[in-house]
């Protein structure tokens, strides 16, 4: 394994660190519920302080990162992570939880973006998709292994041991990242700016925009669908609470053969024509699950399956799409935003999803296929704009 293969290692395990942080909360929501004796409003919180402080501090974030090298922000910022996963796993009550949450998604957050802007850095476009496959893999193995072993762990031992047994499997890895991450400063130069003058930069530059909408929409269209799954298939589909694991890791194995393929794709024949097959798999895989009547666990989870794997596909080409059309030296600040508008965006597309949806606590859930219509209609609109979203040798200087 070369250099950069090592660096690719230890991004991929920070961000299997992270992924597990973000989603165990939701599965380990009965524990916080008796335990920290909230109700379900006050649990949503729990949920929501992660994405909401995920959102601003990638945007307080952005004129930071590009002044800086890449190693030092990395090194900070997953320290910072695991930080906020200790003070998750030694709260004792409900407000110490949610302050804990968001200093989690304050580092989390931007951290994310700050990979993937580190994969661009290290590997050269023709190796971009297959790298940046890998790297979103992480995903994939958080939902097959990290979350059943997590909850597996909360439910025998409380629900505070999984974040202390990710903070002991964080540490090692800041440490490998000091190692085997060289400075990465090639994106320093020039007159540094001032960082409200470089924020405003990054906000209104027009490649910027196109990629920052391109995200949107398609983070848009997959949350006003995802959250919602578990609920329809036990209300709607046939499937038994018993029986949800069983969707969910299949559409983790699943995600894991097809993301490293779409990398390979991508590579050979361009991030675009990649773009468009699974972002119209994906539109169709849409419609097809949240259409679903009372079909039982073997048409469903092979359904979801489908859904997640061409879901975490079009999230690679994206990244490659998106990468491939910001400068270099600009690449950090960038991606701290575009993880703002990834978190922020999803949080609409849920608020959206919810407002259209009644029914569930015991009842079937209604308009989960107008919600689909939507989403896909949203979705769609990708495959006209990211043609808008060009390569930076293309795009002229602004």
């Amino acid at each position: 394994m070369g250099h950069a293969g090592l660096i690719l290692v230890t991004l991929s395990a920070m961000q299997f660190i992270s992924i597990v942080d973000f989603m165990i909360v939701m599965p380990l929501g009965p524990l916080l519920l008796d335990t920290l004796g909230i109700d379900t409003l006050q649990y949503s919180w729990v949920v929501s302080a992660y994405t909401f402080a995920a959102g601003v501090a990638g945007i307080a974030a952005a004129p930071l990162l590009d002044r800086v090298g890449r190693r030092s922000a990395y090194i900070t910022l997953s320290a910072g992570l695991l930080l906020g996963t200790l003070a998750c796993g030694v709260a004792t009550n409900y407000p110490q939880l949610v302050a804990a949450r968001c200093l989690t998604g304050a580092f989390g957050g931007v951290l994310g973006g700050l990979s993937y802007a580190i994969v661009a850095d290290v590997f050269p476009e023709e190796r971009r998709g297959r790298a940046t496959s890998v790297l979103m893999s992480a995903f994939a193995v958080a939902s097959v292994l990290g979350v059943p072993i997590g909850i597996a762990l909360g439910t025998r031992y409380g629900w505070r041991v999984p974040f202390l047994v990710l903070v002991a499997l964080g540490l090692p890895l800041v440490g490998m990242a000091a190692w085997t991450m060289p400075p990465l400063t090639g994106h320093l130069g020039g007159t540094p700016r001032r960082p409200l003058a470089q924020l405003l930069d990054t906000l209104t530059r027009p490649s910027h925009l196109r990629a920052f909408t391109l995200t949107a929409i398609l983070m848009f269209g997959a949350f006003s669908v995802i959250p919602y799954i578990s609920a329809f298939y036990v209300s709607n589909a046939g499937v038994t609470e018993a029986q949800l694991p069983v969707v969910f890791v299949a559409g983790g194995l699943l995600t894991l053969v097809s993301t490293p393929l779409v990398g390979h794709l991508i590579d050979g024949c361009g991030a675009l024509p990649v773009f468009r097959c699974v972002v119209s798999l994906a539109a169709v895989m849409t419609l097809v699950v949240t259409h679903l009547p009372a079909v039982g666990l073997t048409v469903a989870a092979p359904a979801a399956a489908l859904m997640m794997a061409s879901n975490a596909g079009r999230l690679v080409a994206v990244v490659a799409v998106v990468t491939a059309s910001i400068e270099p030296r600009r690449r950090g600040g960038f991606m701290s935003v575009n993880s703002s508008v990834q978190h922020l965006a999803s949080g609409l597309g849920t608020v959206c999803g919810g407002l259209i949806l009644e029914g569930g606590a015991g009842e079937p859930l209604r308009h989960f296929g107008t919600v689909g219509i939507l989403a896909v209609a949203v979705t769609l609109t990708s495959l006209w704009f990211v043609g808008r979203v060009r390569p930076v040798a293309a795009v002229p200087s602004a």
